[in-house]
């Protein structure tokens, strides 16, 4: 988000801020129902409303539709503001623009989850951000859970439920080639295309061979036993059992081949 001028058409380094006595007197006037002082506080307030949701910027989400929402806890705060409270209107304000923006992401995030985890998740994060501030530090989720009086299984399962999902093709690295995607980090190199024709092609062909040579093969590569052994098993010479292995290897070499 940093570096973009503008947010829904409005120009970010032009937003103004009026001063405290100003903003006691336009909200004494909009909670008697004046309109214009209303708009007034508003615009006015727009840069709070930029200031927090530049705390959600890395959810993926598009800065023009939080800064929407953002706007919309700020009319909620303005119509809900008592004045005659020794409170400053930024700091009722801040929680309800973030609520606002928390109440968004929770409902259209792209991985639906139950609303206990969601609600936990966000009781979670409020947790976090005041350890945070207080600690100077992340605190850990031993720490979380025990400020909440919550199981740490409860804390990291609502933590996960929230994470923003990422692409398989987001770039993790780039040194000014074909950058290195989440997919190149994740892949499985034993189950790729090649693996699986190859192993449909030597499928086909064992499953070309007759009953005596599929069951020769069976007992020499996947039970592993001798050719003395499977001699016996199956009441042939070792010879027999040594012929027909070859025959059968040599027809399934040659399908192969051909396919």
């Amino acid at each position: 988000m940093q570096g973009k001028v503008e947010i829904c058409g409005v120009n970010t380094s032009r937003l103004k801020t009026l001063p405290q006595s100003e903003m006691d007197r336009l909200l004494r006037l909009a909670r008697e129902g004046d309109e214009d002082a209303r708009q007034t506080l508003v615009e006015g307030n727009l840069r709070l409303v930029l200031s927090v949701i530049q705390r959600f910027d890395k959810r993926g989400e598009s800065p023009d539709d939080l800064f929407q929402v953002g706007c919309i806890g700020l009319m909620k705060a303005i119509n809900n503001f008592d004045p005659d409270k020794q409170v400053r209107f930024s700091t009722y304000g801040v929680p309800m623009i973030a609520g606002e923006v928390r109440r968004y992401l929770r409902d259209n995030s792209a991985i639906r989850v139950s609303r206990s985890i969601r609600d936990v998740a966000y009781r979670v994060l409020q947790c976090k951000e005041a350890r945070t501030a207080e600690l100077g530090r992340e605190p850990t989720l031993e720490e979380i859970a025990k400020e909440l009086a919550l199981p740490i299984e409860d804390v990291s399962q609502a933590l996960d439920a929230v994470c923003a999902p990422v692409s398989l093709y987001d770039p993790v690295y780039s040194d000014g080639g074909d950058p290195l995607t989440v997919m190149d980090q994740v892949r499985d190199t034993k189950n790729t295309d090649e693996a699986w024709m190859e192993h449909i092609t030597l499928r086909n062909a064992f499953q070309a061979l007759g009953d005596r040579e599929k069951q020769i093969l069976s007992l020499r590569f996947y039970d592993g036993k001798t050719q003395m052994e499977v001699a016996g098993f199956l009441g042939i010479s070792q010879a027999q059992v040594s012929r027909l292995e070859k025959s059968a290897i040599g027809a399934m070499r040659k399908s192969v081949s051909v396919s």
